[in-house]
Order: C-alpha cells, then structure tokens, then sequence
C-alpha cells in the first residue's frame, strides 16, 4: 500500500476513536495508522470507491493477512516441535488457521462487531468473520511489521486462545477443510442425502458430495452428520492425496 493510496485512505474515512481504543483492548497497542484497520474491517458488501470507479474493501489485506498467518503459525510449530514430520505440522496448522478455527476466533474476540458489511444473509459469506481476522493481520503488519505482528499472533492468539496439546489430539474436521479450499479455490460444493438405507429398523443415510456439481465421494453411517463427515474427509484425502 504506497503513500498515495494512505493520504486516500485519511480522506475517505474518518478518524475513529472507538476503533483505537477497541484495538487496544483487544490487543494492547495502539495502532499508528487507522486508517488501514478500517480497511481491515470493509466487507466487500460495503465498498468504498476512492477514485475513478476504484473500489475498496479488505479483500486485499486478508490475501495478505492469511499469508503473514500462516507463515507465523508454520514457524512457531516447527520451532515446538523440533521432531514431528511434516505432514503433522501442516496438519496442526490447519487446525489454528482453518475458515472455522478463524470465524470462531474473531467472534470470541469480539472483531465480529468490528465488521462494516450489510444486512447479508450468514449462509451467503459463512467466512466473513475469518476473513476480517486475516485482514487484521495484513493491516497489522503493514502498521507495525513482521516481528511485531510475530509477537502479537503468539502471544496473543496462540498462547491465549489455542491448547496446542489438546490440538494434537482432536480429528482435523475434514468437512470445515473442505469448505475452506471451495471458497478459496471458488467451488461450489454441496453435500446431499441421497438415500435413506433401512435394515432391520435401522436407519443408514448416504451421503454424496458434489464438487462443481460432479459427484466426488459417497459415504453411508447410521447419521447424516457422520455420513458427512466420513464423506468429506474421502473427498479431502482424493484431493490431498498425500495425507
């Protein structure tokens, strides 16, 4: 973001105190320019033109964000576990950074309310929470760099917020991991009851997952819930074959 787009910025919006002081009650600094965290917190819903039919929100600042993120989580995990394989670390960063983990987070932490969109339906942007976490920190680390953004993220997010030993040992939720990579990857995915199986009084559901519309995985058990959750995680391991 360069010096034309910030004197924008100061333009456009106002100076906004109950940001500052939220910021710093939440995290405990104060941030230099606001500017650019209200940025962090511009749904797309709620654009901002600038300047010749130039848009604005913080679709930017979350590809940044998620970026700094994860590579922050990849470092702090490598560094606590000096003997674990790689595919446990990627599979222990995927719990902290997955679209549930964040959308959770940011609630817990009260960004949720920070958030300027408008009146949308919940199920249109299911990861509209996540998403502004993730510009946070692209808007933190363009205020105060990468090692003050580190600190922030460890010893604000990690250590207060995540029980890494209790991470080790919950099943990663296939189903929020493949959620995720549709939004990211821009898939419509879809998860159906086609048949209800009964034997003996017993009822089994089978579940099918639809990628695009093309049938991807099957999977049958005595809920839809574990149906879907069997089913999504077929579907993850074919798309992650080495997992």
């Amino acid at each position: 973001m360069n010096f034309n787009l910030f004197q924008l910025l100061k333009i456009t919006f106002c100076k906004d105190k109950s940001l500052r002081n939220s910021i710093k009650n939440i995290f405990g600094f104060y941030p230099k320019n606001i500017f650019i965290y209200e940025l962090a917190f511009r749904h797309k819903s709620v654009s901002k033109e600038i300047v010749k039919g130039k848009k604005i929100n913080n679709e930017r600042l979350e590809y940044l964000g998620d970026a700094i993120l994860s590579a922050v989580v990849a470092d702090y995990l490598f560094k606590k576990f000096p003997y674990k394989e790689e595919g446990f670390l990627t599979i222990m960063r995927s719990k902290i950074v997955s679209r549930d983990s964040l959308n959770k987070l940011s609630q817990k932490l009260g960004l949720d309310n920070l958030i300027m969109s408008n009146n949308i339906p919940h199920n249109l942007y299911r990861s509209i929470k996540g998403n502004a976490f993730e510009a946070f920190i692209g808007a933190l680390y363009l205020d105060k760099g990468y090692n003050f953004t580190k600190k922030i993220i460890i010893n604000r997010i990690i250590k207060h917020h995540f029980d890494i030993d209790k991470l080790e040992t919950e099943e990663l939720n296939f189903k929020s991991k493949l959620i995720e990579w549709a939004q990211k990857e821009k898939k419509f995915i879809e998860f159906k009851v086609i048949d209800e199986i009964v034997n003996n009084h017993i009822k089994q559901y089978l579940i099918e997952v639809f990628i695009e519309n093309k049938s991807f995985a099957k999977a049958q058990d005595f809920s839809i819930k574990g149906a879907e959750k069997i089913a999504a995680e077929k579907a993850y391991n074919k798309l992650n074959p080495k997992n």
